[in-house]
């Protein structure tokens, strides 16, 4: 039973929600995809006046992990954990790809989704965040929501998710997934996108079990190593 703030800035969307007891409250999102920096701290404010909460009356800070954009995920992050500091709360973690799966059951449920019932039945769900070129970061889940495989960095070929497209009805989505869809023919695309929303209920029960994380030493899941490229111009 908490007042949480979560926040998405893993991708070009920066988005922004506030719930109580895992019921959300507000939401703020844009997907301009510059200015996170920005935006999440005017979001937040937006927020706040919207429902008349204080600071101080927020029990924690709930932000998505990753895997996503370097610079995003160091954004979000970084914000959540100064209010962290400032407020003295708890940080909760919650990975991407699981609030990413979320807000597209709770689509599936609102009726915004494509899937036939009987599809949706013996779906295996697949959030694919874009990486470059026919790479994406991805997961498998079942309909409930639980990851059945690790997350992978994986670039797309008629061969990727054998296994998984096997079993079933093989749903993709997130920014990664439109790509895909000339590779993976037997896929079912839907447009789902990233959201604070998806976040809500996972970091209530992360909230109730006592899952936080060090703030002292917490970082972003890049999954892979940001790598600089150094120029070639010869330094005189």
């Amino acid at each position: 039973m908490a007042l949480i703030l979560s926040i998405e800035t893993g991708t070009d969307i920066c988005s922004v929600a506030l719930a109580n007891d895992g019921e959300l409250m507000a939401l703020r999102e844009s997907d301009e995809g510059r200015d996170h920096a920005k935006k999440v701290a005017l979001f937040v404010d937006e927020l706040l006046r919207e429902t008349g909460v204080q600071p101080d009356d927020i029990d924690a800070i709930a932000v998505g992990k990753g895997p996503g954009s370097y610079t995003g995920l160091r954004i979000g992050v970084s914000f959540a954990k100064g209010m962290c500091y400032a407020l003295n709360i708890p940080l909760i973690a919650i990975g991407s790809l699981d609030a990413l799966t979320e807000v597209a059951r709770e689509d599936y449920d609102a009726g915004i989704l494509e899937v036939e019932d009987d599809d949706w039945a013996k779906a295996r769900l697949c959030p694919m965040v874009d990486a470059r070129r026919m790479e994406v970061y991805a997961q498998i889940f079942d309909i409930d929501g639980k990851a059945v495989s690790d997350v992978v960095a994986e670039v797309v070929t008629e061969e990727s998710f054998t296994q998984w497209r096997s079993q079933g009805r093989f749903v993709i989505f997130g920014n990664g997934a439109k790509k895909c869809a000339d590779v993976l023919t037997d896929a079912i695309v839907e447009n789902v996108v990233p959201s604070a929303r998806g976040i809500v209920r996972l970091a209530e029960e992360a909230f109730n079990a006592g899952k936080f994380e060090d703030l002292a030493y917490f970082e972003p899941f890049y999954l892979k190593d940001f790598i600089v490229i150094p120029s070639k111009k010869k330094l005189l």
